[in-house]
């Protein structure tokens, strides 16, 4: 932790960020100034919540950021298949060994799948919060809430705000 802590200072101190290549998460795979993972190609809430916009089908879950301020996750409560999910309104919960945070939908429409692994293992969350830990898989009924997002380059400018902020 004090690594960690002494390389987010130093990379804060020299103002740097970094991309790197990484095939099996997206295209492009960026890292913010305090270390926590953010992908192109994903819409971002202020929320800390992620879309990943495919055809008809919109996959949601927490970014790398939200779980890393939440610690280690320990359960998931998530909504039913069928039901639907509101913009900016609560569909479920993390609870953490910290914590336990809602879960706000970035966009509405009706759930289509839900990621049943994370009844079973809800740290996914924390080692795979864009490809195993996803949450829910919305048909989105407004498909223009996504243009109210953020993009990458955007989302990691907010948490740099948000956490000097803190």
């Amino acid at each position: 932790m004090a690594l960690r802590m002494w390389a987010s200072s130093t990379a804060n101190a020299l103002k740097l960020s970094s991309s790197v290549s990484k095939s099996q998460l997206s295209p492009s795979f960026s890292i913010s100034r305090c270390f926590s993972s953010v992908l192109d190609g994903l819409k971002y809430a202020n929320s800390h919540e992620w879309v990943k916009h495919e055809g008809s089908v919109a996959t949601i879950g927490i970014t790398d950021h939200a779980q890393d301020h939440l610690g280690e996750v320990v359960f998931v409560e998530l909504p039913e298949e069928n039901g639907s999910v509101s913009k900016e309104k609560s569909f479920g919960a993390v609870e953490s060994v910290k914590a336990t945070s809602e879960i706000l939908s970035p966009i509405s429409g009706e759930v289509i799948e839900v990621n049943k692994k994370l009844t079973e293992a809800p740290g996914l969350i924390n080692s795979s919060p864009y490809e195993d830990g996803w949450m829910i898989k919305v048909k989105p009924s407004n498909p223009s809430e996504l243009e109210s997002l953020m993009g990458s380059k955007e989302y990691i400018k907010f948490c740099e705000e948000e956490d000097a902020a803190h």
